[in-house]
C-alpha cells in the first residue's frame, strides 16, 4: 500500500545548516524509500531570506561575521561548530573561500521559479546553490553566477532573466516567517527545525508516513 509524505522545508541560501540539512534529509530520504518503496514524495523547498537588507554588492564576508559574533573568538567557535557537523553529514564548508556576504533575493526567486516545475529541478538548484556559495566561494548574487547555475539546472533563459530583478526589488518571502532555517514540515502536521541528524529525520518522517492516508 503506498503512502504520500509531503515534506515542506524553509531554507536560506547562505546559512550552512541549510547545506547540512539538506544533506541529513537527502540521506533520511534514501534510507525511508529503501524501507518504503511504494512510498510517494512531494517534497517542496521554500526560501526565507534572513538578510534582505544587504545591499546588491554584498559586505565583506569576514568582517560581517565578526560584527555579527563579538570577535574572532566566537567567530572561530562557531565556524569549527558548522565545519564539524558539515564533515558528520559529508560536506565541505569552505569559509576561506568565501569573500562575500551576498544579497540572495534573485537566489531565491530562481529557486521560486524552479519550483514552478519539477521539484527534483528545485532541489538540484538548491544544492548548486548552496555549495557553489560554501564550497567554492562564489557570490551567488551575480547575475552571471545564477544564469549558469539555473541554465544548467535546466531552467529558461527568459525565465532567468525574468528572475533576476538585484536587491532593490524585495523578494516576496516563500517560507514561513518567524521561524528558523532549515525547518521540516511533514504532511503539515509534524516539523522539525534546525539541521536534525538523520535519525532524527526518519523518525519524524516515519511516524508521519504511518499515520498518512494513501494518496489520492
Amino acid at each position: 500500500m503506498s503512502r504520500l509524505l509531503r515534506v515542506d522545508i524553509d531554507v536560506d541560501l547562505v546559512c550552512p545548516w541549510c547545506l547540512i540539512g539538506l544533506r541529513n534529509f537527502q540521506q533520511a530520504r534514501a534510507e525511508l524509500q529503501a524501507k518504503w518503496p511504494d512510498l510517494v514524495w512531494d517534497v517542496r523547498w521554500y526560501g526565507v531570506q534572513l538578510l534582505p537588507d544587504v545591499p546588491q554588492e554584498g559586505y565583506p564576508f569576514h568582517e560581517f561575521y565578526l560584527r555579527r559574533l563579538g570577535g574572532p573568538v566566537a567567530l572561530r567557535q562557531r565556524q569549527e561548530q558548522v565545519r564539524a557537523a558539515a564533515r558528520a553529514a559529508g560536506v565541505a564548508i569552505q569559509y576561506e573561500r568565501i569573500q562575500v556576504m551576498p544579497n540572495t533575493a534573485d537566489g531565491h526567486r530562481l529557486l521560486q521559479l524552479a519550483g514552478r516545475g519539477d521539484a527534483a529541478y528545485q532541489e538540484a538548484l538548491l544544492e548548486r546553490l548552496l555549495c557553489a556559495y560554501f564550497a567554492d566561494g562564489e557570490d551567488i548574487s551575480r547575475p552571471d553566477v545564477l544564469r549558469r547555475h539555473g541554465m544548467t539546472t535546466g531552467l529558461e533563459a527568459e525565465a532567468i532573466e525574468a528572475a533576476l530583478q538585484g536587491a532593490a526589488q524585495p523578494y516576496e518571502q516563500g517560507g514561513r516567517e518567524g521561524y528558523g532555517v532549515p525547518r521540516f514540515v511533514f504532511n503539515g502536521a509534524y516539523a522539525l527545525s534546525g539541521a536534525q541528524p538523520v535519525a532524527a529525520l526518519l523518525m519524524t518522517m516515519s511516524r508521519a508516513v504511518c499515520l498518512a492516508r494513501e494518496p489520492a
